[in-house]
């Protein structure tokens, strides 16, 4: 960081529960300028998620009932909740929620808008994969080739602890309904998804203005899918960074999913 002197120069290691880090990336989409513009001019689509659950209370201002708001997740098996018991996809038309299909909303959708999707996997590369388990490929299925097609905005929200060594599109070609004998749970495929991808380490540099890398991820107990991160840059930011991180670790409540 040229021009900095080293006296100013701080480094910390900080530990990142799951659910901190779903809230810290939430924060940050949200505060993304094309996310911003289209909360002001157009229409956000938030997919089903546990990350986009935070994602929708910060654009919404308020909370919602995050354990409602997923389709397919990876639990002891990979697991689906059943229709019943989610809300419906989340739709904002310049920041308000409106009654609008998925269908409805990939016609209407133009240049500017904003499809939010989270992901099962990140890639190297910056690819990142979803799973898919049913034969209509699912929302991402239906929703990601009309954005691509009108130059919608599409980010995705998800977690470093989710990094694989592999290539998403390498990995795609093996995977498939048909293709797998067994599972742990629902067979899937695997549907590669590209955009602006958000995890802890680019939030980190969105809100803070500091730089972070990823340098260990898992535990225990409550820090089960937990990030470990090293923040290093300006000693008041890094220490702004690590306060509210280490009060948001003592202040977030665990997230549960029940099938």
């Amino acid at each position: 960081m040229q021009g900095m002197g080293m006296a100013s120069v701080e480094q910390a290691v900080v530990v990142v529960p799951a659910e901190v880090g779903k809230r810290l990336i939430a924060r940050a989409v949200a505060q993304l300028p094309q996310v911003q513009r289209a909360k002001e001019e157009g229409l956000i689509v938030i997919g089903y998620g546990t990350t986009n659950a935070y994602v929708a209370e910060e654009l919404l201002g308020h909370p919602i009932a995050k354990e409602r708001y997923c389709a397919g997740y990876v639990g002891k098996s990979l697991s689906v909740l059943p229709p019943d018991k989610r809300d419906p996809v989340l739709i904002l038309e310049r920041g308000k929620p409106i009654s609008l299909s998925l269908e409805e909303a990939a016609k209407q959708l133009s240049a500017g808008d904003v499809f939010i999707k989270g992901a099962n996997a990140l890639d190297p590369h910056g690819v990142c994969g979803v799973l898919v388990a049913g034969e209509d490929g699912g929302t991402v299925g239906k929703f990601f080739a009309a954005c691509i097609a009108k130059g919608v905005e599409v980010v995705i929200p998800i977690s470093r602890a989710k990094s694989i060594h592999g290539s998403v599109t390498e990995l795609a070609k093996k995977l498939g309904l048909g293709r797998l004998g067994l599972a742990s749970g629902l067979k899937v495929g695997l549907f590669p998804l590209v955009g602006t991808v958000v995890t802890e380490v680019e939030a980190i540099h969105w809100l803070y203005g500091i730089h972070a890398e990823h340098i260990g991820s898992g535990g225990v107990g409550l820090g089960t899918g937990a990030v470990v991160l090293l923040l290093y840059g300006e000693k008041e930011k890094v220490e702004r960074a690590f306060s509210e991180l280490s009060e948001l670790a003592r202040s977030e409540p665990p997230l549960m999913i029940s099938p």
